[in-house]
Order: structure tokens, then sequence, then C-alpha cells
């Protein structure tokens, strides 16, 4: 299993980001795909999820209305938009796949919201 995730950087309060993540060495439609997010000095917390199917999606209560989640399963791509960003959202995200019992993490991409 490999997760890679792209596209971090450094935004102004109120822009806009999509994060990816390119997911390999596994059926990547059959599994639920989540982002999280670790701020320093902070536990890792649960951003988005989205079902394998991509029809159900789960967002912690910071990030709804803002952030949303998406997939490509022919691409074994997933995203995450995130609008109206704050200074609070400054953290590493990462992507996440929990397969027979063993979670999976990409790297990390840094995002930054500063002005």
């Amino acid at each position: 299993v490999q997760l890679v995730e792209s596209g971090g950087g450094l935004v102004q309060p109120g822009g806009s980001l999509r994060v990816s993540c390119a997911a390999s060495g596994f059926t990547f439609s059959s599994y639920a795909m989540r982002w999280y997010r670790q701020a320093p000095g902070k536990e890792r917390e649960l951003v988005a999820a989205m079902g394998g199917a991509g029809g159900l999606t789960n967002y912690a209560d910071s990030v709804k209305g803002r952030f949303a989640i998406s997939r490509d399963n022919a691409k074994n791509t997933v995203y995450l938009q995130m609008n109206s960003l704050k200074p609070e959202d400054t953290a590493v995200y990462y992507c996440n796949v929990r397969r027979q019992l063993t979670d999976y993490w990409g790297q990390g991409t840094q995002v930054t919201v500063s002005s």
C-alpha cells in the first residue's frame, strides 16, 4: 500500500486549496478513504472521510461547510477541497486507509494559512 499526498502550500486566510492523495497497492474503490490533520503540539484528528463507492461522507464539525472530500476511483485518487481557510487549519494533512485492520498513512502535505 502506498499513499502519496500533494498540493499543500501557503495560502492566505479566506483562500482555497486542494490537496490530493494518489493511492496504489490495493483495490482503491473497495475502501473508505480518510483525511486527517495534525497541527504542532496537537493530536492527529479526523477531518473527512468518504466511502469506497463515493456516496457516504463524514466531516469534523470544525470543517463542515468549508471542506469537501471527493474521489476519482478511475485515478485511484482522493481529494480534499478546502475553502474559506482559517489560520487554525494550519497543519500537516495526511490521507489514510484502513485495510485488514491496519492503518496506512502517506507522508503528509503541509498546509499553512497565514497572511
